[in-house]
């Protein structure tokens, strides 16, 4: 990725979001090289890279290219860049990007080499290795491929967004022919090819390039390649819309919106190599594919295969290639008790995922399914894993009774259809199920317990930074306080009351509600430390930082004396350290072992702290145009090991990388010993 600023995308004290987020993956990429890293670990660092860039390209890509269709002389409001501009720069960009990824799959290929695999290309097989590699793709490739030579009666078919196509031009009896094939869906990634002590591997898509004659047998082939083909992914949904064309039934919108993405512009065209002018005239005449980006990509279109290549190596070698397993820890506290109900009532209970097990919540959950003091569980879902444990204690908690409320998004993207799915089962059981308030996504972590002992009403209430997910909360760091504050559960109960009747005004006691106190609850406290001058201290650890008003109120706050220390994994907007400007302010980057996702805001020096955990960044997404949740840490003891952990990764000077005055992410130089923050947490789990 190029060093310096492309197409104005570093203006000032500001840097463009897409830019900012090229910068991030590119850090996710040099996970790949870090030699910190294990081998098998640094495989699956450019598969994530390169899904990553897939997501990109179909969302954010995608917005712009609807932006610039749209409105096309709106800026963005900090680099004033247009649409247009934005996608332009992001086309500079990429190359550079898709030269690093080759440079580090060809790094990755030569250790796993000296490691006794062999990644083959068709191009470096032998003869007797392309004999065996002929008689796997007639036995298992073949049969798999659905071929079509276009004609008359053979038209040209909709392709399907990030699959891998063969695209050939062909010769009978001197009549010239373009002819597509693609690979049955459940087609195995890998194929071993036979020979020597090393294993030798091979790609279904490779092999399918190689013998493309036999896939036209007859014909003469004049040229071929690889191709990917990319759709634009993002959409609106408005409430309107449902109640306009679906009898106000918001789950069939989404249900159409998301079937609507097999058919969204072309916006980015891959080849596994330079396409001669035929078959590019060809792609752009019949694929849609007229205005979209196209990208040379010599290796491989995606590297979902390096997920699977410890399979290949004795357990015991696989061992050492990889991070040393960590299982989240029940806390020692909480592993002796069987009555969590009654444990949360003596004390708030804090939780840090992925050192921490989410087996607290869900046997809190199921605890409250049976115990019969509840009479009602409601819960706000954004993410859910397949085959959920939360929804099966929520079926429970409605089999035995209790009222059940959920608050499905139907909007996160790509988890639209499993959301839709749980809908539905908890609707058969007869829970309220409902999708939010107007056209705003409720993005919240929370949950609600009612208890009823007499005439006495009490609640128990969870409020987190992640999903209520089980496979992420052993990979992302998150954390989670489960309290019987009386205040905080009011203000959760008025919470779901006040989702119900579309009220998102509500005054709260305690709880920071976006859109409407969340982020002037932040800025209040951000003026309370400006008012301080160079006394006042503000730290947050977010994913991203784009909200300009936000960034706005650091920068005065910088101006004014105010020490601030940003945690930004992500997008930051920001460039720290300009003189008189941002030059009290610091960012660092964090990428490790596991995807960091916790939101902290800090604010006050040591010992006056005022701490707050929450389901939102800084951007203005979330601050506008979602229902976030940000709630003050009020036990002494949590707000103490939330302080303690936040400290830990501002010190940390292996996987951060602080980002300078020049827009650039370096490496943090070590004056002492080593700090990794997150094995460090590994090593603590118990005490976090």
């Amino acid at each position: 990725m190029k060093d310096t600023a492309t197409r104005g995308c570093i203006k000032g004290i500001f840097i463009n979001r897409e830019y900012s987020w090229l910068q991030f993956n590119k850090r996710v990429l040099d996970q790949a090289m870090d030699l910190t890293n294990p081998l098998l670990e640094r495989c699956k660092f450019l598969s994530i890279f390169t899904s990553n860039l897939d997501e990109f390209i179909q969302v954010r890509l995608g917005s712009l290219s609807n932006d610039a269709k749209n409105s096309p002389f709106e800026v963005d409001n900090k680099t004033q860049l247009t649409a247009k501009e934005q996608i332009a720069a992001i086309n500079e960009i990429l190359p550079s990007l898709y030269k690093a990824s080759s440079e580090t799959y060809h790094f990755l290929r030569a250790e796993l080499y000296s490691k006794g695999v062999n990644l083959l290309k068709p191009s470096t097989l032998n003869e007797r290795q392309k004999l065996n590699a002929e008689e796997i793709f007639q036995e298992s490739i073949l049969p798999r491929v659905s071929p079509v030579v276009l004609d008359a009666k053979h038209p040209m078919f909709k392709l399907e967004n990030l699959k891998t196509y063969l695209i050939v031009r062909l010769e009978r009896k001197g009549r010239a022919m373009f002819a597509i094939a693609k690979l049955h869906a459940f087609t195995p990634r890998l194929f071993r090819i036979k020979g020597g002590k090393k294993i030798h591997l091979i790609t279904s898509e490779d092999l399918l390039l190689l013998f493309a004659d036999k896939v036209f047998p007859g014909f003469s082939i004049k040229q071929k390649a690889l191709v990917r083909i990319t759709r634009n992914a993002d959409f609106d949904a408005f409430s309107k819309d449902a109640d306009d064309e679906f009898d106000y039934d918001f789950s069939r919108l989404i249900q159409t919106k998301v079937e609507g993405r097999t058919r969204g512009d072309i916006i980015r065209l891959e080849t596994s190599s330079e396409l001669p002018p035929e078959l590019s005239t060809f792609l752009r005449q019949h694929l849609e594919t007229k205005k979209c980006s196209v990208y040379v990509v010599p290796d491989h279109f995606d590297y979902k295969f390096m997920f699977s290549l410890s399979e290949y190596f004795s357990s015991e070698e696989a061992a050492e290639l990889k991070f040393t397993p960590h299982r989240p820890v029940v806390p020692q506290v909480l592993s002796k008790t069987s009555d969590l109900i009654s444990e949360v009532k003596r004390r708030d209970i804090f939780l840090a995922y992925p050192y921490q097990s989410m087996d607290v919540l869900i046997k809190l959950l199921n605890q409250a399914a049976e115990d019969k003091r509840v009479s009602s569980i409601k819960i706000t879902i954004y993410r859910l894993a397949h085959n959920s444990k939360i929804i099966s204690a929520l079926l429970k908690a409605r089999e035995n009774g209790k009222e059940v409320v959920a608050v499905m998004e139907l909007c996160a993207r790509f988890d639209e259809e499993n959301n839709l799915d749980n809908a539905e089962l908890l609707q058969e059981a007869g829970c309220t199920v409902f999708y939010g308030v107007e056209d705003l996504k409720v993005h919240s972590k929370i949950i609600s317990i009612t208890l009823e002992e007499g005439d006495k009403i009490s609640y128990i209430t969870h409020i987190g930074t992640g999903n209520y997910n089980e496979g992420t909360a052993k990979q992302y760091t998150d954390l989670n306080i489960i309290t019987a504050n009386h205040e905080i559960g009011c203000d959760g109960a008025s919470f779901f009351r006040s989702i119900a009747v579309l009220d998102i005004n509500h005054d709260y006691s305690r709880l920071l509600v976006a859109p409407h106190s969340l982020k002037k609850g932040l800025l209040a406290e951000m003026d309370k430390e400006i008012s301080k001058g160079s006394e006042g201290v503000i730290r947050a650890k977010v994913n991203s930082l784009t909200d300009l008003e936000c960034i706005e109120k650091l920068v005065e706050a910088s101006k004014a004396g105010v020490k601030v220390s940003l945690i930004v994994r992500g997008i930051c907007c920001l460039l720290p350290g300009v003189e008189k400007e941002s030059e009290n302010i610091s960012v660092i980057s964090i990428v490790g072992r596991f995807l960091e996702h916790s939101r902290i805001y800090s604010f006050g020096k040591e010992g006056e702290e005022r701490v707050y955990i929450a389901s939102a960044d800084l951007m203005t997404r979330n601050l506008e145009k979602r229902v976030e949740i940000a709630t003050p840490v009020l036990d002494k003891n949590v707000k103490k090991r939330i302080l303690s952990l936040l400290s830990l990764i501002e010190s940390d000077n292996v996987k951060a990388r602080r980002l300078t005055p020049s827009g650039k992410y370096e490496k943090i130089r070590a004056l002492s010993k080593m700090i990794n923050s997150q094995e460090e947490c590994i090593k603590n789990a118990n005490g976090l």
